[in-house]
């Protein structure tokens, strides 16, 4: 199933159509539907598509020729018969029959780079020669963030050759609906809170089960794939070890500041925090009002729903899972799940905000969309938009994870709290959001599951 993507697609579409060679990265954490992207972007393109599978360099040479030869009607070469013997030898062979733009793509490019380590010098140097004799257009493809991050950077051999670098993140709340129109969206809602905007997750679901049947199969069963999916995350792309593991144990158990997380851990987390930030599993989070190179009240969350799921719900229970006691382990896991989606619908009501504000039906000179709080007296607000160069705000708001909310008192609540921002609009809007309906509204944007996740 493939659905949204259509920005990324058009993106896709403008670099192949730009004339001569041309040279492109794409990247993303696993499962987040990159060769589902590729393939439906090439589907009607003359591509050779390749997937790395850690192979020995003449087996991935090998299959790389037979997928050449499917596609290229040239009598210069029988590619089955005599397959590339180096990168070389494959990449001066496809330049010199793409008289008509011809695309190469090369999957789990990493995985490549892990057998021939010098193959970023090699296509470089096969680069700087062939670029002005062919119509090759090259798409480089990884999982391995960081790898796929390094090509980028200055000492990089490969680095100021990309026409486009695109990276691929999981769905938005309203795009992952489109994964889930057969369930309400009070029900999205809460799938989305759960799995995240991963678009493999999202199929898992079986949208015609219920809740007790999907988190059965897919959670509380021995090898369950949403159980074994944690445990595959955090092998692979923390990327740092077990440090990183138990960072976001430690995140996940509701240590959020710098030193909370140092003491659990044992160990100074700045730099494999920024990797976890950088890999999109965990979020730093300042006051919306503060900018966060001059503030030290940071905090840390994990970024992911499903890891945050995983770590914060499932994998306390995983022992008796493995164990066989998943259908008696259900009943008590769905009981915490209220708890779980607090702040998950936090968030995802700041998406939503964040997305009116983009489509500007939130008013001019938006600047940011993010949470406010304070220590004395304490106050929180779940989300607060600025404006202008001031940073005003100009609308506050809550989002409570319960079918209905009562506006008017809540309304009440915000005003207090509104008094605590540094700057604030004369004309200060205030925003509520429930799952299915929000009362008394007359003075407050009502946002419900409905408006984020309808379709």
């Amino acid at each position: 199933m493939f659905v949204n993507r259509e920005s990324e697609l058009a993106t896709l579409l403008g670099w192949w159509e730009q004339p001569g060679s041309s040279l492109a990265l794409l990247w993303g954490r696993r499962r987040v539907g990159k060769t589902a992207l590729l393939q439906t972007f090439s589907q009607k393109l003359p591509t050779v598509f390749h997937t790395a599978a850690g192979r020995p360099v003449a087996d991935e040479l090998r299959l790389l020729s037979e997928a050449a030869a499917r596609v290229l009607d040239s009598g210069l070469r029988d590619l089955v018969g005599r397959p590339f013997v180096d990168w070389d030898d494959a990449l001066e062979f496809l330049a010199s029959v793409a008289e008509e733009p011809l695309l190469l793509v090369l999957d789990e490019f990493p995985e490549l780079v892990a057998r021939t380590s010098d193959l970023p010098g090699i296509l470089r140097a096969f680069w700087d020669r062939a670029q002005n004799r062919t119509n090759l257009r090259v798409l480089l493809c990884g999982s391995a963030v960081r790898s796929m991050t390094a090509m980028q950077e200055e000492r990089a051999p490969l680095y100021g050759r990309f026409d486009l670098a695109l990276q691929l993140h999981p769905f938005r709340p309203h795009e992952a609906a489109q994964m889930l129109t057969g369930l309400e969206a009070a029900d999205r809602a809460l799938v989305f809170g759960l799995i995240g905007g991963m678009p493999l997750y999202l199929e898992w679901w079986d949208q015609d089960a219920s809740l007790h049947s999907n988190l059965l199969r897919l959670a509380a069963s021995p090898g369950g794939k949403l159980l074994t999916e944690g445990q595959l995350v955090l092998a692979t792309e923390g990327d740092t070890g077990e440090l990183s593991s138990l960072i976001l144990r430690s995140i996940a158990a509701g240590r959020t500041r710098y030193g909370e997380i140092a003491q659990a851990v044992g160990a100074q987390p700045a730099r494999t925090l920024d990797r976890l930030i950088e890999l999109g599993l965990v979020e730093r989070l300042v006051p919306v009002t503060e900018r966060e190179a001059r503030t030290r009240r940071r905090v840390y969350r994990i970024a992911d729903n499903f890891l945050a799921f995983w770590l914060g719900v499932l994998d306390r229970y995983r022992s008796a899972i493995e164990r066989g006691l998943g259908s008696e382990v259900i009943p008590t896991l769905v009981s915490t799940l209220d708890d779980h989606m607090g702040e998950r619908w936090e968030s995802t009501f700041r998406a939503h905000l964040m997305r009116l504000a983009t489509k500007g039906e939130l008013g001019a000179n938006i600047v940011d969309v993010g949470r406010f709080w304070r220590d004395r007296p304490p106050t929180e607000i779940d989300a607060v938009v600025l404006a202008g160069r001031r940073r005003e705000a100009v609308l506050v708001g809550e989002a409570k994870w319960a079918r209905r909310a009562n506006a008017g008192r809540i309304l009440r609540q915000l005003e207090e709290k509104a008094a605590a921002l540094p700057r604030r609009a004369s004309n200060l809007r205030y925003a509520v959001a429930a799952r299915e309906s929000v009362s008394h509204s007359e003075r407050v944007l009502a946002v419900t599951a409905k408006d984020i996740f309808g379709v």
